[in-house]
């Protein structure tokens, strides 16, 4: 993956060679997503989100990729969200994936939780790239810990 342009997108961090993520790119910066390689964009901010491209969708697939919108509530993130979020990212298991969002802090929350219960990462291993981006105000940790235990005694 040549992470080159995608690096003046905001907040991006390239998880691994199949799966980026970031804050909201400029309707120009797809251009740049489509020639790293990704075929597909999930977005899981609102739309009327800091920035949100009305036509988002539209630019997506005009540049051969796959839209996948998932409105995430900043202030209630759902369990129903973040399922939706994992059944999206395991039918994509092979194809490389950008994920984003406002500002990447829906968008790492959400990575964090699914390479820790879908992917089986260790939560000290995945929680540097979380970190990195922010640290979760208190309704965000409490959506994670009840997200983990609630798939964890599934």
């Amino acid at each position: 993956m040549a992470d080159g342009d995608l690096t003046q997108i905001q907040a991006f961090l390239g998880l691994s060679d199949r799966v980026g993520t970031a804050g909201q790119p400029t309707a120009a910066q797809f251009k740049d997503i489509q020639a790293a390689g990704y075929q597909s964009i999930v977005n899981l901010a609102l739309v009327h989100s800091t920035d949100a491209i009305p036509e988002e969708g539209e630019i997506v697939a005009q540049l051969g990729m796959e839209y996948v919108h998932i409105p995430v509530d900043w202030e209630e993130p759902t369990l129903e969200d973040l399922t939706r979020f994992f059944e999206v990212m395991d039918q994509r298991s092979h194809t490389q994936v950008f994920v984003h969002c406002a500002k990447n802090m829906r968008v790492s929350a959400f990575m964090y939780l699914y390479r820790v219960l879908r992917l089986q990462m260790a939560p000290e291993e995945a929680q540097p790239a979380l970190l990195q981006i922010w640290q979760p105000i208190p309704h965000w940790q409490a959506f994670m810990d009840r997200a983990i235990a609630e798939f964890t005694s599934a």
